[in-house]
């Protein structure tokens, strides 16, 4: 870790535009500094920074996906301060540093990558390459049960695709995607019968049962179901968005429209989509 500065040398430093890692750890010890810091930040948890760090991971997510690369940068900045506030709560708790980090995932990407800084062949498809990373980090976590190690803290679909990924390496998967499309019709119909007769428990459970599947569906085609998600988000907002703007320019709102016109408008929005593509 840095060692302590001088009020001098750590006013140069959080100054220099050149000061790199350096720079940003030494802001992130005076904003954490029990007597000068920042009240905000002082008082922060691991816990209470959780939610941060998610909503960074997905606004960097949400930049690639609309090939905003001009906020890359930024949003990159805003997950690396993530780790950084970690790190520097570990070091104030007398736990670990932030080059414990570096030096974690520094030796991890060593051991893991055994044909780029060892001595096995580099002669093998994507597709091994991944399935050594799998083997190794299995051997890695010793004996342990099948679905052991998958984070709870994982957004519900992506951590159901791990679920179904360890389940499926030891044989407990469909062949193929047809009996997935069969088991997505029967937890259908068993959610429509919840509706009807079920407690507002057993239909939520039933629910889950259906998006369960329905991440599985994902899985076999190859789909990741966040990202899918991601997508049909922002397509349902960019179409709702020419609803408005069609409204607008007729002098009205959506409260002003009813489901029939909206709903013509949408159609309309998805033509013009269509026409310019």
């Amino acid at each position: 870790m840095p060692l302590p500065h001088s009020d001098d040398a750590s006013n140069q430093l959080v100054r220099d535009p050149a000061g790199g890692i350096d720079r940003l750890l030494e802001i992130m010890r005076r904003l954490r500094d029990p007597a000068t810091g920042c009240p905000w930040d002082i008082e922060q948890t691991f816990a209470s920074i959780v939610p941060y760090t998610i909503e960074e991971a997905h606004e960097v997510a949400d930049a690639i996906d609309r090939a905003a690369w001009d906020e890359l940068p930024g949003e990159l900045g805003d997950l690396l301060l993530q780790v950084v506030f970690h790190a520097q709560m570990a070091t104030d708790a007398g736990m670990f540093g932030f080059q414990d980090v570096v030096r974690a995932i520094s030796d991890k990407m060593l051991a893991r990558h055994p044909h780029v800084f060892g001595a096995e062949s580099r002669d093998k498809s994507a597709e091994q390459q991944t399935a050594d990373w799998e083997r190794i980090k299995a051997a890695e976590r010793g004996p342990a049960r099948v679905l052991d190690g998958v984070a709870l803290g994982l957004p519900a679909l992506t951590r159901a695709v791990k679920l179904q990924k360890r389940a499926a390496r030891v044989g407990f998967d469909w062949p193929s995607t047809d009996e997935v499309v069969a088991k997505i019709a029967e937890e259908a119909a068993e959610l429509v019968e919840a509706r009807n007769d079920l407690t507002e428990a057993e239909v939520a459970e039933e629910f889950g049962d259906l998006m369960f599947v329905m991440a599985n569906l994902a899985r076999h085609l190859k789909v990741d179901p966040e990202a899918a998600l991601r997508a049909a988000n922002a397509k349902f907002s960019r179409r709702f968005g020419r609803i408005e703007d069609w409204l607008a320019e007729a002098g009205k709102a959506p409260t002003d429209s009813d489901l029939a016109e909206m709903d013509a408008l949408w159609n309309r929005a998805k033509q013009e989509e269509r026409e310019s593509k």
